[in-house]
């Protein structure tokens, strides 16, 4: 049996096992309060932010959620602008899940050429696990930056996420969770240490707000 099988199956039966399991949970689920994503500022530090909106098609298939999807540019120069995209779902509970980008950029035509961990430091010294993608389509190139994050938690597995959503349904009877993704263009010969930095510039001015918008 090939990895790309196996992992296809796995992934089946955890999403299987987690819709059985939150199914079975029959109190009425918690809704913490939050902001909404769009009151997120458009002004951040030397960023300015334009938001995207998303098609109707785009929408079905994302499901029953809440998403931003913005495009920050740099106001000190003319930098790559840097797109930030959260997905927040209430409730996970009806089978509207988060999608993960190492399915959705390959739909897009999007083909991976560099795929590996790094860990992404807050102000208050802790860190956490990203997923870094260099992607290529039709002689482009993007940096594309991911992680999941629900309940005072960040991590880059799919896999964990799906852990901690029975979890903490079982345990705190909330099914809520968010995906955030930094993306930038790089230009042609960019080292990629480059475009991550561009990209992580924007993700700590983002960073200290995600808790009025993704609740802890």
């Amino acid at each position: 049996m090939s990895s790309s099988v196996l992992r296809f199956l796995v992934a089946a039966l955890l999403m299987g096992t987690t819709a059985l399991l939150l199914e079975a949970r029959s109190r009425n689920e918690l809704f913490p309060e939050r902001e909404s994503l769009p009151s997120l500022p458009s002004l951040l530090g030397h960023w300015s932010g334009r938001d995207i909106n998303l098609d109707q098609q785009t929408l079905e298939i994302l499901g029953a959620g809440e998403f931003l999807l913005r495009d920050y540019d740099d106001i000190r120069n003319s930098e790559l602008p840097v797109n930030l995209f959260i997905a927040y779902f209430p409730s996970q509970r009806s089978g509207d899940t988060i999608h993960s980008p190492s399915h959705c950029l390959p739909g897009a035509g999007w083909v991976p050429v560099q795929k590996e961990i790094i860990h992404i430091s807050r102000t208050d010294g802790t860190s956490f696990a990203a997923n870094r993608y260099v992607v290529s389509k039709a002689g482009e190139h993007e940096m594309v930056i991911y992680w999941y994050q629900a309940h005072n938690r960040a991590f880059a597995s799919e896999y964990w996420a799906k852990y901690y959503l029975v979890a903490d349904s079982i345990r705190m009877n909330r099914s809520d969770g968010a995906l955030v993704r930094l993306v930038t263009p790089m230009l042609h010969g960019e080292s990629p240490v480059s475009a991550e930095a561009r990209a992580l510039d924007l993700g700590s001015q983002v960073l200290p707000l995600l808790d009025r918008f993704i609740p802890r």
